[in-house]
């Protein structure tokens, strides 16, 4: 178990798995650094939450999940931790018997992740631009963006090989090919049902 590191010191995925530093510190590894999680804000995991409350109105229990690792592709060992994870038939099967709920690289991923948008221009980007890369390789069908600041839902659809984006805003329904049967606007996401 590797419990401390120099600054300077790249981890492997299997490192990554190993790694304990005795903090309940969640991290993701990006490019073979760990980078600390930052505690989510109140609205963000409010948002989550009510998503995955909509999610299980249609979807098994088990395979709508939160705190599930994804292994993604990067220059080096990257792995993140989507707010809200559906499970494909395939995945949930592969992690069933594991000791932690991870996918990794040679196990099918995920049907769906979804982020919630934190404030700053480095999590916009964060967001948009490189998990969108990372969950792309990986062949995940759908990821949601759902940003707060803007108010929109912005869905990556894989379609022949690429994510194609949909964006949904207002009295928008959302529409999922994961979820098909979700009966949801964005006004109604971002008043949490009201």
């Amino acid at each position: 178990m590797i419990s401390t590191l120099s600054p300077k010191t790249l981890l492997t995925f299997e490192d990554y798995l190993a790694y304990d530093d005795g903090t309940d510190t969640r991290y993701e590894l990006v490019d073979g650094e760990l980078v600390a999680m930052p505690p989510e804000s109140p609205q963000n995991l409010k948002l989550a939450r009510w998503l995955m409350v909509q999610f299980l109105k249609y979807l098994p229990l088990d395979r709508v999940t939160y705190n599930t690792e994804v292994a993604v592709m990067g220059r080096r060992a990257r792995c993140r931790i989507p707010d809200l994870l559906v499970h494909s038939e395939e995945s949930l099967l592969a992690i069933q018997n594991q000791p932690r709920a991870t996918l990794t690289h040679e196990m099918p991923p995920p049907a769906l992740v979804v982020e919630v948008v934190s404030p700053g221009e480095a999590n916009r980007s964060r967001d948009y631009r490189h998990k969108r890369t990372e969950y792309a390789a990986r062949g995940i069908a759908e990821y949601w963006i759902v940003d707060p600041e803007t108010r929109q839902v912005t869905i990556c659809q894989w379609v022949d090989g690429q994510y194609e984006d949909i964006i949904f805003q207002d009295a928008a329904p959302i529409s999922s090919t994961v979820v098909p049967e979700l009966t949801l606007t964005v006004d109604q996401l971002f008043s949490m049902g009201g």
